[in-house]
């Protein structure tokens, strides 16, 4: 089971309170990390967890957790390298 993930998340998730809304998740099933706005119009995801914990998060996530959101599609990576951070913060 994946435990460090990272999530290029594809839809319309930029400027209808994506990333705010992924750190309130986060941040409710205690999964660590960051997430910010790509050029590109898509949303990384760097999240590092317990197994459940990381599994619901993923889908909430693809669940588009805005009204606005519409996530049309999640890439997921697991990641041996990802930072071993001790919150859920939004980067630029």
């Amino acid at each position: 089971m994946i435990k460090n993930a990272l999530l290029l998340v594809e839809g319309r998730v930029q400027g209808v309170g994506f990333r705010y809304t992924t750190k309130q998740i986060a941040d409710e099933i205690g999964i660590k990390g960051t997430v910010r706005n790509n050029e590109d119009g898509t949303v990384s995801i760097e999240a590092v967890g317990e197994a459940k914990q990381l599994e619901n998060f993923i889908e909430k996530i693809k669940n588009n957790p805005t009204p606005f959101s519409k996530v049309d599609h999640v890439s997921i990576e697991e990641k041996e390298s990802i930072e071993n951070f001790i919150s859920f913060h939004i980067t630029n």
